[in-house]
């Protein structure tokens, strides 16, 4: 008789709406989710699904050989070590958010003003050397970054879009809108130990035989399209798997989001 394939262990992050986390109701949903429901027919072996925990329990579970598959995750020099990386599902730009009560701004333009970016986030190190001007404040998170601006303790913040959006439609920020794209994305996609190159094989095949369809469901089922009011004509902010999204129709975000936010997701 057969062998029986052991699970795929996939690990969830507990934190990283809208891709990936844990509800008040304690299940494990999300865009990512969804996505990789979409693949699950292409995979030889069932997927188990571990508990939810933070990115840095996960990373530290991979390397020990604990897991074999996260969601959401960008490629970087370290965890090529012991991760290989699907293409991209999604890419994620980082933006400006400012209060509604004023003008919308860019970077350049607040020159020794409080901006709050992520502690950790791979955006963090990028603001902080290509605006060096600023008086960037370090904060836990998306949301302790948005609620600042809401209570006028920054005058804006970098925050990844999907996040924005995910925060707006939990109505857990009022009152900010999206000023510019600030030029850094976030490419995430799917994550398996190198030692299962079979599974690289079959989750890459899914991802490129995917319905576009089912992809833009699944995109407007996480993403409050009309969320966010978004003023920048001059690029598009979002690329989905290479197949540009365009996002801005007279103004207004149309298409949308996903987030760069990311704290160690650099």
């Amino acid at each position: 008789s057969a062998v029986a394939q052991p699970d795929i262990r996939f690990a969830p992050e507990k934190d990283y709406g809208p891709f990936v986390y844990q509800n008040a109701q304690g299940q494990v949903v999300g865009l990512s989710i969804d996505m990789l429901e979409a693949l699950k027919p292409g995979l030889d072996s069932p997927v188990r699904t571990l508990p939810a925990q933070p990115l840095a329990e996960i990373l530290a579970a991979a390397q020990r050989g604990d897991v074999d598959l996260i969601s959401s995750l960008r490629p970087t020099p370290e965890r090529s070590v012991y991760l290989a990386f699907t293409t991209p599902y999604v890419q994620v730009p980082a933006v400006l958010v400012v209060r509604q009560s004023i003008s919308p701004a860019k970077l350049q333009d607040l020159k020794g003003q409080p901006v709050a970016v992520g502690q950790g986030y791979a955006v963090e190190a990028f603001v902080r050397q290509a605006y060096p001007e600023l008086k960037w404040q370090a904060v836990p998170d998306d949301l302790s970054a948005l609620q600042g601006v809401m209570a006028g303790k920054y005058q804006a913040a970098v925050a990844d879009i999907a996040s924005v959006s995910h925060l707006l439609r939990q109505q857990q920020v009022k009152g900010v809108q999206v000023s510019e794209a600030v030029g850094f994305d976030y490419p995430l996609g799917f994550a398996y130990r190198k030692s299962l190159p079979q599974l690289g094989r079959q989750l890459e095949g899914g991802l490129q035989q995917l319905d576009p369809g089912t992809r833009q469901r699944i995109l407007n089922r996480w993403i409050d399209a009309s969320a966010l009011q978004y003023e920048d004509r001059r690029r598009r902010v979002l690329r989905w798997s290479g197949l540009a999204l365009a996002l801005l129709a007279t103004g207004v975000l149309v298409g949308v989001a996903w987030r760069a936010r990311r704290k160690v997701k650099p």
